[in-house]
């Protein structure tokens, strides 16, 4: 059977070999439909992957020619029986291919499953790491390639690193050493890295080396960042330093995961994700700055939605929690005060309620200790000024913040360099998407349902604010 590929070179290969694909254009919107193969994607969607914000004269028409090679390709390459089907809908084009076929879906498939797994965890994370061919979408051009590269290095690091722990678990922690090794080497600024670097030195018996491996890279985060290891290294450092058996504690215990749940039906937004995406991967670049997200847009049309999306994405990112409030700011009962939130963040880190100070300015400065050092996601939903969400933003450059509201919180932006996201309405084709997800065949059956229903992107959920 036909297999895709897109951890590497984008290739189609089949029982034959590979199947030339064609020009690098014609790779770009095969890699555009595949990265969500089985949905649809509009062609507008298309054309901004492959040439961005700035197409071409005739953009439009090259889609629609490189739909029609790509389908012929796939017709051809399956012998009698086709590889996928590359169909039109009304939302798009849809590549409907088996997701165990394009390696890419497979590998996110395989490294969710190891999260739930004990018995199975490390043949599935072997599994997933075996996709890998080199650098993800090789060749493919453009912004949008970049963002999704990038995106796919730091879920392949966080791979590594839980395979690195499964294989130290099962009993076999020199098997791990090489490849985290030669990833530190690339990475040489990744934390996470080192920590599974020297947890598998120190079980495999090379204690020194561990140490040693601590010693570099805390000398080049003073070189070339100014700052310390954060809190995972220096943990580990002690009780290597203390010779403490069995493996050293990785995390700090009992870590708070309070995002709310994911939002059932939710459609499109893949340019704002990969915007968020690509601020989260700022946090390498300014790691002396609290990396803050302000996602601003009228009532309904879905900062949470979105905010909640992207958070669930990316929680793995951040091994010490994440923290969630709903400061109320433009609900029928009376905002939250910063006081009142303070106290809540405070208590979901632990804080005993008669440690609480009373005081806000108090809180501020206790919560600001508490999460020093921590690598977490500290989420501030439905805020009604700067005011109010600024004694809840963090001092450590380890957390990143995301705020939600209505107002365009200039402030933030202004004063602490917040990266602002103004939210609008979804687009025609992703509107009927998500009613057609939400209630079925009443969305083709009666298409003016949208238009008569008001159905923006934020109309359905109770937490589309």
């Amino acid at each position: 059977m036909a297999e895709f590929r897109l951890l590497g070179p984008v290739e189609l290969v089949t029982a034959t070999g590979r199947v030339d694909v064609g020009p690098p254009q014609r790779r770009s919107v095969l890699a555009a439909l595949l990265a969500d193969a089985g949905r649809p994607v509009p062609v507008e969607t298309l054309v901004d992957r492959v040439w961005g914000e700035e197409p071409p004269d005739g953009a439009r028409r090259a889609v629609h020619s490189h739909v029609t090679r790509i389908r012929r390709m796939l017709e051809q390459a399956g012998d009698g029986h086709e590889a996928a089907r590359l169909v039109r809908r009304s939302g798009g084009y849809v590549l409907e291919a088996d997701p165990e076929r394009v390696d890419l879906h497979l590998f996110r498939r395989l490294v969710e499953q190891a999260r739930g797994s004990d018995t199975g965890r490390l043949r599935l994370l072997r599994d997933a790491l075996a996709l890998w061919r080199g650098e993800p979408l090789a060749g493919i051009p453009g912004a949008w390639a970049a963002r999704v590269r990038e995106s796919l290095r730091r879920q392949h690091l966080d791979a590594v690193v839980a395979w690195a722990d499964a294989e130290l678990h099962a009993g076999d922690p020199g098997t791990a050493t090489g490849r985290l090794r030669d990833l530190l080497a690339e990475y040489p600024l990744v934390e996470p890295l080192a920590a599974a670097l020297m947890r598998a030195l120190h079980a495999a018996g090379s204690g020194a080396e561990a140490l040693a491996c601590y010693a570099a890279i805390r000398m080049r985060l003073a070189d070339e960042l100014g700052t310390e290891p954060g809190a995972e290294l220096r943990q580990l450092h002690e009780a290597m330093l203390r010779d403490e058996p069995g493996r050293p504690p990785p995390r700090r215990p009992g870590a708070p995961a309070l995002l709310p749940l994911d939002v059932r039906g939710f459609t499109g937004r893949d340019a704002e994700l990969a915007r968020l995406d690509a601020v989260l991967a700022e946090t390498a670049e300014h790691p002396t700055a609290v990396i803050i997200s302000a996602l601003s847009g009228t009532a309904g049309v879905g900062k949470t939605a979105l905010a909640v999306r992207w958070a669930h994405r990316v929680r793995d990112a951040f091994p010490d929690g994440q923290l969630y409030v709903n400061l109320r700011g433009y609900d029928t009962q009376q905002p939250m005060t910063a006081g009142e939130a303070l106290a809540g963040l405070l208590s979901a880190l632990g804080v005993p309620a008669q440690d609480l100070p009373p005081q806000e300015d108090d809180a501020a400065a206790r919560y600001r200790s508490e999460v020093s050092g921590r690598r977490m996601l500290i989420f501030l939903d439905n805020a009604s000024s700067v005011e109010q969400v600024r004694p809840l933003l963090p001092g450590s450059p380890s957390c990143v913040v995301m705020v939600t509201s209505r107002d365009s919180l200039a402030g933030l932006v202004a004063l602490h360099g917040a990266c602002r996201l103004d939210l609008d309405l979804l687009s025609a084709a992703d509107a009927t998407l998500l009613l057609r997800t939400l209630i079925g065949a009443r969305a083709d059956t009666e298409p003016g349902l949208s238009c008569r229903s008001g159905a923006g992107p934020g109309s359905f959920g109770a937490l589309d604010r």
